[in-house]
């Protein structure tokens, strides 16, 4: 496995590819689905024997690359072979499809190294994790339903699977409470996000008219809101707090602070559950949240 940057891009996946076909894995740290997905091709990796090469990319430090290969959400795979990418897929996908899609394009070669046991036993294990954690969550939503916290990470990991029905009827129940929780307000925005991405049509081409749009006059906000909006409904979650803060540095109270308050649901939706640590200590912030906590400040306070 292989770190990627627009470093050493060049050397890594497009050298590399014109000799072992290079899978190039698009993730974030905040990304559920992104966490459970590494494991499974680290551990493919291995077990095809030199087949491919694994490359990750940091979707959120290496924007640049992202943007190359037109990531809009995450994680997304592509498979490089002799320079060019040939296929690729969306999604956290259980391993035998990942094996599947491998199988479909990398040349012969020592089998793939199965587990010892049961013929494919541990295929479904990306999925099961997931709908576990599911399963437990929407256990404990029906057991609390007043419990903020439990409803928060069942929609949000609901909203991760791209369950978007789903996560409009669990979240029904507490809808009219946005304006007033902060978290509940930040499943808002995301799902306010999702429905003016479908009404937008193709994505490409929307942001393409927008950025136009924005050329034509910086001080367009609704345009880079919109912007904003088709990012955060693709995950792209960096790209569009970016996009806020250009409006925000040109007009901190626009549209009553929609920008500052769509800022501040997205650092809600990334920041991940805090680790457990020793009573007495403060446990550490996630490096991306802390550094967009830091524009934003430095912004609204300049």
């Amino acid at each position: 496995m292989m770190d990627v940057t627009i470093e050493n891009f060049e050397a890594e996946v497009i050298e590399a590819s014109m000799h072992t076909p290079v899978l190039v894995d698009f993730w974030a740290p905040w990304c559920g689905p992104c966490r459970s997905l590494g494991p499974v091709l680290e551990k493919l990796e291995t077990a095809y024997q030199g087949r491919f090469k694994l490359a990750k990319i940091d979707s959120d430090q290496q924007q640049q690359l992202a943007g190359m290969f037109g990531v809009r959400s995450i994680p997304t795979c592509v498979l490089m072979v002799q320079g060019q990418p040939v296929d690729g897929f969306m999604g956290a996908l259980p391993e035998a499809q990942v094996r599947a899609f491998l199988d479909k394009h990398l040349p012969e070669g020592a089998p793939a190294i199965e587990d010892e046991g049961a013929e494919l036993a541990a295929e479904p294990a990306v999925e099961e994790d997931l709908q576990t954690r599911l399963d437990k969550l929407q256990q404990a939503v029906q057991d609390k339903p007043e419990d903020e916290a439990a409803r928060f990470d069942y929609v949000k990991l609901l909203l991760e699977m791209g369950l978007e029905d789903e996560a409009k009827v669990a979240f029904a129940p507490v809808i009219a409470q946005a304006g007033t929780s902060q978290r509940y307000g930040a499943l808002k925005t995301w799902m306010d996000a999702l429905d003016a991405a479908h009404r937008a049509g193709d994505a490409n081409a929307r942001l393409k008219e927008l950025d136009a749009a924005i050329a034509a006059d910086k001080r367009n906000f609704e345009a880079r809101h919109q912007r904003a909006q088709i990012l955060l409904a693709h995950n792209q979650w960096t790209a569009a707090m970016d996009e806020l803060l250009e409006i925000l540095m040109r007009d901190r109270q626009w549209s009553d602070g929609l920008a500052r308050k769509t800022y501040v649901a997205i650092l809600d939706l990334i920041e991940p559950p805090k680790p457990a640590v020793a009573e007495g200590q403060i446990p550490p912030e996630d490096p991306t949240v802390a550094s967009y906590r830091r524009r934003l400040s430095s912004v609204v306070l300049s």
